[in-house]
């Protein structure tokens, strides 16, 4: 058994009996966050997409005060380390490593981003495959994630501003084709205010099979 924890914007936790796993934690500056990073006292692994604010977050102060190991893109990773990470996992686009037996895949975004570039990961738990989009347009290649990796869960952003729109997502959400999809990176600033209902009900359109569940912060999700 296992719980995906929205915390906030694009901030999860994926935790089963054996490891607690951060993706995104975005927390201190986060107006929605439903905990702070000092609330944090046991992390195995911080997933992080691309360096931008909002998605860098805490993840340093997180993994130096439970030496937690860091998971980012080579170059990130690189930077991460000479600012006192001691645990670090720099991977590249399409490679998949075992990282305290917790399966973690790196696959592409359409983003930006200062050092590397933005990604996603498909990561895989004991009873569920996750997939967190980060921060990214649609691709054609979603298809090929969703093939390849099956994910039971795709967590995906909807702001319309910074990332792709309900529209765009619903789309995404065809080609994956998860059990269930849960959207994020939305209402945690007037610029990426969206109704994610208005999201769901794009869903249902297109691919009525798909489970679309909206959490708030704080709320969970059973596996």
């Amino acid at each position: 058994m296992g719980k995906i924890v929205f915390l906030g914007h694009a901030a999860f936790k994926i935790e089963t009996d054996e490891i607690k796993i951060l993706i995104d934690p975005f927390l201190t500056e986060n107006p929605l966050a439903s905990i702070k990073a000092s609330d944090i006292k046991e992390c195995d692994i911080v997933l992080v997409t691309h360096d931008h604010g909002d998605h860098l977050g805490d993840a340093v102060d997180i993994c130096k005060r439970t030496d937690a190991t860091l998971v980012a893109i080579y170059d990130l990773a690189v930077h991460l380390q000479e600012q006192g990470v001691k645990n670090i996992e720099g991977m590249n686009i399409g490679g998949t490593a075992n990282i305290k037996k917790v399966k973690i895949t790196m696959v592409k975004a359409f983003h930006s981003a200062t050092r590397g570039a933005p990604v996603g990961f498909v990561i895989s738990v004991p009873g569920a495959s996750i997939y967190h989009a980060g921060d990214t347009q649609v691709f054609s290649d979603m298809k090929i994630i969703g093939e390849l990796y099956k994910p039971d869960y795709a967590l995906l952003p909807i702001s319309g501003y910074y990332t792709m729109g309900p529209e765009e997502a619903a789309l995404a959400t065809e080609l994956l084709k998860p059990k269930v999809v849960i959207p994020m990176h939305y209402n945690t600033f007037p610029i990426i205010k969206q109704d994610p209902n208005k999201f769901a009900e794009l869903v249902k359109q297109r691919t009525p099979e798909v489970k679309v569940v909206v959490l708030k912060p704080g709320e969970e999700l059973e596996f």
